[in-house]
């Protein structure tokens, strides 16, 4: 039986999502606990002292590279997991992808943690680059996989995107983010190997103000945007996968999804040799990348609609029973509702801070420019965090009660929380450094009740597969016979 559950945890896509999930969760409630506000409660201490860890100030920015990679390098795996189920490919294919970026991941996320948070053991720090390289191998392996101009994957339906000779522009999409990845990793892998020879570690946010940043540390800022650029971009792919986007719409946004890939790509890469103009490359990628993702959502939100009304036998109906059915499932409604929710909280504010730069933001101490800039990766992150974690329970086949307790205990919690870090990051707009405490108090507040109850959503439903687990005749065995099948 023991063979069984490793089975369907390392070889089923819902066991390795499973896992992926489980150990980001692990990891992000261990060093959750270094965080400030547990800082001041005193309990970064008392982690600190009961796990052995050793935390020299001087090598803070190391540790927060490491572990922000160790985290990213699963998020990716969860993402190629579902990218190797959803989409048609050889069986031998799919295996040898998920099983390389599997053992690689793992690899670089316990070893660059050791290597980090418990002593400088140089064999760690080589066993992380190991698992990063086999990361980058089931990459290479997923692009060839992935190829579009393979007949075996052309497409004659003209209610999806293609071309005249058949090619299927989504998984062409596909293939050009994962292209995309591979170069963008090497961008970032670049500079690290310079590391100790003219590089030294720094966090892209402290040095926002410096007037000159040399090659390597302007490709270390690239490869943080273009990175988490192109993890949200493959998670915009797989919900339209998962939402059968098609018809007029998918045929205008899969090319706008390549061309912007490709342009916002090039525009990060060219950061280094033409830091003046690249940032106009940029701009235009994003608006194709974002018009791609409005259509989708335009698709997304008609179709539940749609379908919602369908079962229901209504054949006019008025706008409180369109608003319901839109809101019936909250799994597929959040994933789309997170892609709107995300311009609010994350890219208006980049659009006003790079508008309003040198007359307002560059006004304000250097402190209140970094919490904006860094609160604006996390927010990000987190969206796509509180995406796949719907997708998850949508593919375990969560229903009824459960369903919706989740979805909206996920959706609501969650954008409360990044409504307020926005708030917060942007207080000086509304409120003076004098008066500013009890309005920080607040949003801190709220903020952390958000997202803890979050994580307890997360825990409560990571328990219950824990427990079904032990079960024989579980949903775990259910689960690997359909992927046996």
């Amino acid at each position: 039986m023991l063979t069984k559950r490793f089975n369907f945890l390392f070889t089923s896509t819902k066991g390795l999502v499973l896992v992926a999930i489980a150990l980001i969760s692990l990891e992000t409630a261990i060093w959750g606990m270094l965080s400030g506000p547990m800082a001041e409660l005193g309990i970064r201490d008392i982690v600190v002292r009961a796990t052995g860890m050793i935390l020299q100030p001087v090598e803070r920015e190391g540790r927060i590279v490491m572990l922000y990679h160790s985290i990213a390098m699963a998020v990716i795996a969860i993402e190629v997991y579902i990218i190797t189920a959803i989409l048609p490919m050889k069986r031998d294919a799919q295996t040898t992808i998920n099983s390389t970026i599997t053992v690689g991941y793992i690899t670089a996320q316990i070893c660059g943690m050791v290597f980090a948070y418990f002593g400088r053991n140089w064999i760690f720090h080589g066993l992380f680059l190991f698992g990063q390289s086999l990361i980058f191998f089931a990459g290479i392996k997923l692009a060839f996989a992935l190829n579009p101009w393979n007949k075996d994957y052309a497409i004659s339906d003209p209610a999806y995107s293609r071309t005249k000779s058949g090619m299927n522009l989504e998984r062409a999409a596909f293939f050009t983010m994962a292209i995309a990845t591979l170069g963008s990793a090497l961008f970032g892998a670049i500079p690290g190997s310079y590391s100790g020879n003219g590089f030294e570690t720094f966090l892209a946010e402290d040095v926002i103000r410096e007037p000159h940043k040399d090659a390597l540390q302007l490709a270390v800022i690239g490869h943080l945007h273009i990175m988490l650029t192109l993890i949200a971009v493959a998670l915009a792919l797989i919900v339209g996968r998962w939402l059968d986007f098609k018809g007029k719409l998918h045929q205008v946004a899969m090319p706008m999804m390549i061309g912007g890939t490709i342009i916002i790509t090039l525009g990060v890469w060219l950061v280094v040799p033409f830091e003046e103009i690249a940032h106009n490359f940029i701009y235009v990628g994003s608006v194709f990348i974002l018009l791609s993702a409005l259509f989708l959502v335009i698709f997304g939100f008609d179709q539940l609609i749609r379908e919602r009304l369908a079962e229901q036998k209504i054949a006019k109906a008025n706008f409180v029973q369109k608003l319901g059915a839109l809101l019936h499932d909250p799994l597929k409604f959040g994933a789309l509702w997170q892609m709107v929710y995300m311009n609010f909280v994350v890219t208006f504010i980049g659009i006003f801070m790079a508008i309003r730069l040198d007359k307002i933001i560059r006004v304000w101490p250097q402190r209140e420019e970094r919490v904006t800039l860094t609160g604006h990766w996390h927010i990000l992150a987190a969206i796509c965090a509180t995406i796949i974690l719907l997708y998850y329970a949508d593919l375990i086949g969560l229903k009824g009660k459960a369903r919706q307790w989740f979805g909206w205990l996920i959706i609501i919690p969650a954008d409360i929380a990044f409504g307020a870090v926005a708030f917060f990051s942007t207080k000086r707009l509304y409120i003076s450094e004098s008066a500013q405490q009890p309005l920080v108090d607040t949003l801190m507040l709220i903020s952390d009740a958000g997202l803890a109850t979050v994580l307890v959503t997360l825990a409560l439903l990571l328990v219950w597969r824990l427990v079904d687990l032990f079960k024989a005749k579980g949903k775990w065995s259910q689960e690997l016979e359909e992927a046996s099948r």
